[in-house]
């Protein structure tokens, strides 16, 4: 019995036998069955879950395998009405409907993109569009000096505009000084204070005239105009505002020390 199942075993097996071409190729049978072609093996059967799904949500195959919520709006070319807000509308409600329409369709790439895209626009537009108009502004008032009278002009052209950085040291200098004559106000006048400004004034005016002497008559004249503007001014100012322990005197210095500040900052 043992020798005749190893005689089995030992056999070799039959050659498969063709049984016709198809487009899969030659088709062999081991035995009596056929095994199926490749497209037969696991057919695939899905359904798609997405909510208003186009065809850019359908796979290589034509099966659908996007289960996020799609904005219905994400092609719509306008980006107010993408985003579903007036074009007067402020930023931050901009940025509102943004918000919410992100967290509405989040998972869905191509309506983040959208979203995202839109309010981009938007901002980037709302940008554009308030460079220009100071644009516009700073040409309006270029052609309004212009067009001004000729003494008008020479007044101006006394003038200048420095750089911010220029501007923003000069006002922490003279503010130090205003704060430092309100805190020894109780001690004495401020005399002290108001001779280092005006040796600063004249320093920072011979800087960019060039000239000691113009620079030296410019500083005293701006801290005498100043002192005269600021005697007519204070007595107008209701006393209920003013702390009991500010006198006239030191009133009248804060008002100089503005017109200190104007003079060595924007005269030419």
């Amino acid at each position: 019995m043992q020798a005749t199942a190893a005689s089995f075993l030992a056999r070799p097996l039959p050659w498969p036998r063709r049984i016709g071409r198809s487009t899969y190729g030659a088709v062999a049978v081991h035995g009596g069955v056929s095994p199926l072609p490749p497209r037969l093996r696991g057919v695939r059967c899905s359904m798609s879950l997405s909510i208003g799904a186009g065809s850019s949500d359908i796979g290589d195959n034509g099966f659908s395998y996007q289960y996020a919520p799609v904005f219905r709006r994400y092609r719509e070319r306008d980006p107010y009405k993408l985003l579903g807000v007036d074009r007067d509308a402020s930023e931050e409600e901009i940025r509102s409907a943004k918000d919410f329409l992100v967290q509405q369709y989040a998972g869905h790439e191509a309506s983040e993109e959208a979203i995202e895209g839109a309010y981009e626009k938007i901002i980037m537009k709302s940008y554009q569009h308030r460079k220009k108009t100071k644009i516009n502004l700073k040409t309006k008032l270029l052609k309004r000096v212009e067009e001004s009278p000729s003494w008008v002009k020479a007044f101006l052209g006394y003038f200048e505009v420095p750089s911010m950085d220029i501007i923003s040291k000069r006002l922490f200098f003279f503010a130090f000084i205003a704060g430092w004559s309100i805190a020894t106000s109780a001690e004495n006048g401020p005399a002290f204070q108001l001779a280092i400004s005006l040796f600063s004034c004249i320093y920072f005016l011979n800087d960019k005239m060039k000239n000691l002497l113009r620079a030296s008559t410019t500083g005293f004249g701006v801290l005498v105009g100043g002192w005269i503007v600021g005697s007519m001014l204070v007595p107008l100012i209701p006393t209920f505002i003013i702390p009991p322990t500010w006198s006239l005197e030191l009133l009248t210095s804060l008002v100089a020390y503005v017109f200190l500040f104007l003079g060595s900052t924007y005269l030419k």
